[in-house]
C-alpha cells in the first residue's frame, strides 16, 4: 500500500496576475483585489489527470479536511481519502507545519504539494525538524515564483512523476530548495538563496530543475547587438512592445533608453515608455486602447527554460490571446543557450497550451540580425 500525502497552500500564487510578485504576507491584499485561487485548482487538475493515467489499486491519499486538501479532490477519490487535519478556515504557515507533522505521523511514503518556493521552504524545514529529510516530495507548480528543483513542470507533469515513482520507474535524488527574498523582490532586487536540499524523483523530462542565474560580462556586445536589432525591427511609432521580466530584457531596454523593471512587465510604444510594472488588468486596458501592432518580448528562465508560467503570471491566458502567440518573440543570449535547449510553456490553460504545442517551434533572437529556432515544450 502506497500512502500519498497531499498538501495545498491555498494562498500560493494569488498575487501573480496582480503583479504583487509573490504571495508571502499578501494573501489578504490579493483577495481584496479579486484574486482567485490558483494552487487548489492546479492540484485538482493534477489529481484528475493522475486518475486518467494510473490504475494502481493499492493507494491511500492522506490530507487535510478543507482548503489545504480535501476541497480539491475529485468525487471519484472520496472513498480513498483519509483526512487527518482540518483547514476549513483561514490558514497560515503554522497550519503547514501542523499538517506536515501529522502526515509524517501517519506514515506517508511521498508528499505531493501545491505552492511555490515559500511553501517548499516550510515543508522542507518541517521535514528536517521531524527527522524525515529523506521523504520524497513533488511540487505541483502553483506559486508566482518557483526556482526550486522539486517542482514538476506542470500539474500534468506532476501526475506523470507521481505515477512513475509509484511504479518504481524513477529514482529519488537530491535537488536544491531555492527562494527569492520577496521584500527585496518587490523593490526590484533579484536575490535568490539556497536554503536546503530535498529529495525528489529524478526526471529531466517532467521535473523543471532549479533556476540558474547566468551572467557573462563578455556578452555585452551581443546584448548591444540584440538591442540594435530590436530598435531597427520593432521600435516603430505604431507598435506596442510588452516587455517581459528578467535582467536580459532590462539591459536591452536600458540600451534603448527605457527604464524597465527587472521583475515586472512594462510597455512601450515607439520610443516612449507608457506603462511600468503593470498587472493583468492594466495590460488588457493598454492593449484595448492600442490600434497598432503588438509584440511581446520574453526571455526564458535560465536552466529551466520557462518562457511563460514562471514569474510572469500577469501574462495570463487572456492577455496572451489578446496579443496572439504569433506575436511573441523570444530573446536568448548565447550563454543562456548553454542551459536552455527548449522553450517551456505552462500557461495554465489547456486550450492555449495546445495552441503552443501545435506551433512546435519558436524563433528567438540571439544576436544582431541573428535568430535561432527552438522547440516548444508543453508538459
Amino acid at each position: 500500500m502506497t500512502r500519498i500525502g497531499v498538501l495545498v497552500n491555498p494562498d500560493a500564487g494569488l498575487g501573480g496576475k496582480l503583479g504583487l510578485k509573490g504571495s508571502d504576507g499578501q494573501a489578504d491584499i490579493a483577495r481584496s483585489m479579486g484574486a482567485e485561487d490558483r494552487s487548489g485548482p492546479r492540484m485538482e487538475k493534477m489529481l484528475i489527470y493522475f486518475s486518467s493515467i494510473d490504475r494502481t489499486e493499492n493507494i491511500e491519499w492522506v490530507t487535510s479536511d478543507g482548503r489545504m486538501g480535501s476541497d480539491w479532490f475529485p468525487n471519484n477519490f472520496r472513498d480513498k481519502v483519509e483526512s487527518i487535519h482540518s483547514s476549513k478556515g483561514k490558514t497560515s504557515a503554522s497550519d503547514t507545519s501542523d499538517l506536515v507533522k501529522q502526515l509524517l505521523e501517519s506514515k506517508i511514503d511521498v508528499l505531493i504539494y501545491g505552492g511555490g518556493d515559500g511553501t517548499t521552504r516550510d515543508i522542507v524545514s518541517n521535514l528536517q525538524e521531524n527527522n524525515c529529510p529523506e521523504l520524497p516530495i513533488i511540487g505541483v507548480p502553483s506559486g508566482v515564483k518557483m526556482h526550486s528543483g522539486c517542482f514538476a513542470t506542470s500539474p500534468k507533469a506532476a501526475a506523470e512523476v507521481l505515477s512513475s515513482w509509484i511504479r518504481g520507474d524513477l529514482l529519488v535524488s537530491n535537488t536544491e530548495v531555492l527562494d527569492l527574498d520577496e521584500e527585496k523582490y518587490r523593490q526590484g532586487k533579484w536575490i535568490v538563496k539556497l536554503y536546503a536540499e530535498a529529495m525528489t524523483p529524478n526526471s529531466p523530462k517532467w521535473m523543471q530543475g532549479s533556476k540558474e542565474l547566468i551572467q557573462t560580462d563578455s556578452e555585452e556586445e551581443i546584448i548591444q547587438g540584440i538591442s540594435e536589432h530590436i530598435f531597427e525591427s520593432l521600435v516603430e511609432e505604431d507598435r506596442m512592445i510588452i516587455w517581459g521580466s528578467g535582467g536580459t530584457l532590462r539591459t536591452i531596454g536600458k540600451m534603448l533608453n527605457f527604464n524597465l523593471t527587472t521583475l515586472g512587465i512594462d510597455i512601450t510604444v515607439g520610443k516612449s515608455q507608457i506603462a511600468t510594472d503593470v498587472n493583468e488588468q492594466q495590460i488588457t486596458q493598454q492593449i484595448q486602447s492600442h490600434s497598432g501592432t503588438i509584440s511581446l518580448l520574453l526571455s526564458p528562465m535560465g536552466g529551466q527554460g520557462f518562457l511563460i508560467g514562471r514569474g510572469n503570471l500577469q501574462l495570463s491566458p487572456k492577455v496572451i490571446r489578446m496579443i496572439g502567440i504569433e506575436n511573441i518573440i523570444g530573446i536568448v543570449t548565447p550563454s543562456k543557450l548553454l542551459s536552455v535547449r527548449k522553450l517551456r510553456i505552462d500557461s495554465g490553460d489547456d486550450e492555449l497550451d495546445i495552441e503552443f504545442s501545435e506551433l512546435k517551434y519558436m524563433k528567438v533572437i540571439q544576436g544582431y540580425r541573428t535568430t535561432r529556432i527552438l522547440p516548444i515544450e508543453v508538459t
